[in-house]
């Protein structure tokens, strides 16, 4: 049971990866990528690599059931050192219950007491950006 919930999970989370990846390339300026793997190797990866050539995005991206999205503190270190590394910009994505996408630069992202990060649907609303905002 654990098995078919994890299969479940994973391919909903690389549905929303292709689902964004095809976003990119219908734009016609930007390019991207999957990144496989991302996540269970032991060297920092983002889930996707998105670029128009001026502008490069590192993305990790999540869709959940809730309205409340929580990153570990490693995760999102992990990310800005890739951008860096990368000469590019650390983003998350997240796709809420209502189906919406939104887009927040990490380091938007609320440091909890627990030393975690966490963004909420109605943060995203007020803070985030939608796909076409953020890739102006």
């Amino acid at each position: 049971m654990a098995v078919r919930s994890f299969r479940r999970r994973k391919s909903v989370g690389t549905a929303a990866e292709n689902e964004l990846i095809h976003k990119f390339w219908e734009t016609n300026s930007w390019v991207c990528v999957r990144v496989a793997g991302s996540g269970s190797t032991k060297y920092p990866s983002p889930d996707l690599l998105a670029s128009r050539g001026d502008k490069k995005i590192v993305m990790e991206v999540k869709i959940i059931s809730d309205v409340k999205k929580y990153f570990t503190r490693q995760e999102i270190r992990d990310l800005e050192y890739f951008a860096q590394k990368f000469s590019a910009e650390s983003w998350v994505g997240v796709k809420f219950l209502e189906n919406q996408w939104y887009f927040i630069p990490t380091s938007e992202l609320e440091l909890t007491k627990s030393e975690n990060y966490v963004i909420t649907l109605i943060e995203m609303k007020r803070k985030g950006f939608s796909f076409e905002e953020m890739i102006e």
